[in-house]
């Protein structure tokens, strides 16, 4: 029986792809390669290249492999794109779970873990922030993960189908090979946009705000390596493997770093001055953004190995400085 994996030529997904297959799963990976690089999908999987709001084609890809569970990274994310076309997230994230649910459904499969955000809360009510807080999402994108979460529960309710949500805040590193990383077109992501200035892909890096009540007066965020969050959806297949009900974790290393703190850092590692500019804040920027992660590390097991800000960084600088134009050497 193999897993399916959505969005598996993705950032995210293909970091998941490589431990699966490391541990000695048969994986099959399907991606429309909107966001996602055929570079990046794993040599040892099977790739059908598609949409899951097609049916047909979803159908198909059930029809041909024999699919014990689904992990589904498949979704647009990109906030600020969200508030400016949310119907494109609506039919894309929605829409597709739809139709994804409805196949998985007619064909038997009963399991699947759901890469979700942190999104989901909106503006948190205390840090850090507990599963079981209020869900308010400020963004489209931070709301249509949101209505999935509850696709899935109802579906559950009506089909028997058994879920795992993962909310996470910001992924970030790359992979101990050097062969997959963080390359999105546009990038949003901090540390990838910091490590273009030693690149000399751009002068100098942004810092919306200095006036948050926070230590410094910039903004505080959860890093978590890709590896370890590629590890906990491996921990997420393996509690539904073991017959455990639906229940949704939230993946974060419990830290808060600041802005400047992960500027700092990366002038550390790599050796450059990186020169920073203040602009003034973005709408919709929290101060403080951590996870508690106790459930995950009680329930699932989980122990993100990854930690380390520097090290994390220096794993980012070993795929960015070799791929400074991302997949498109």
């Amino acid at each position: 029986m193999a897993i399916l994996v959505l969005g598996g030529a993705g950032y995210i997904g293909s970091h998941t792809v490589y431990e699966l297959i490391d541990q000695g799963e048969d994986v099959v990976i399907v991606d429309n390669l909107e966001t996602g690089h055929i570079e990046a999908v794993h040599p040892k999987a099977r790739f059908y290249e598609g949409d899951i709001r097609n049916r047909s084609f979803i159908d198909s890809v059930f029809d041909q492999e024999s699919i014990e569970a689904v992990i589904h990274f498949a979704a647009n994310s990109l906030v600020g794109e969200s508030m400016t076309n949310p119907l494109k997230y609506y039919d894309n994230n929605l829409c597709g779970t739809k139709v994804l649910l409805e196949s998985m459904v007619a064909h038997g499969i009963d399991k699947i873990v759901f890469s979700s955000t942190a999104a989901t809360y909106g503006e948190p009510e205390r840090v850090p922030i507990l599963e079981s807080d209020k869900t308010n999402p400020t963004n489209t994108y931070g709301e249509t993960k949101l209505s999935m979460e509850k696709m899935f529960k109802w579906t559950g309710l009506a089909h028997g189908l058994r879920f795992v949500s993962l909310r996470y805040f910001n992924a970030c590193g790359a992979h101990a090979s050097g062969n997959i990383g963080e390359a999105h077109n546009p990038e949003t992501h901090l540390i990838p946009l910091i490590l273009q200035v030693p690149n000399g892909k751009r002068e100098a890096i942004s810092i919306y705000g200095t006036d948050y009540e926070t230590k410094d007066g910039t903004c505080v965020r959860d890093y978590i390596h890709v590896t370890d969050l590629a590890q906990a959806h491996i921990k997420a297949l393996n509690y539904l493997r073991a017959g455990n009900a639906s229940d949704i974790f939230n993946l974060g290393n419990g830290v808060g770093f600041t802005v400047k703190e992960v500027i700092e850092a990366a002038r550390e590692v790599t050796g450059h001055p990186i020169p920073a500019k203040v602009e003034g804040r973005r709408a919709g920027d929290p101060a403080t953004l951590i996870a508690s992660s106790e459930k995950a590390r009680t329930v699932l097991g989980w122990n993100p190995e990854h930690a380390d800000l520097k090290e994390i960084i220096s794993s980012a600088w070993n795929w960015h400085k070799n791929h400074p134009n991302g997949y498109a050497n």
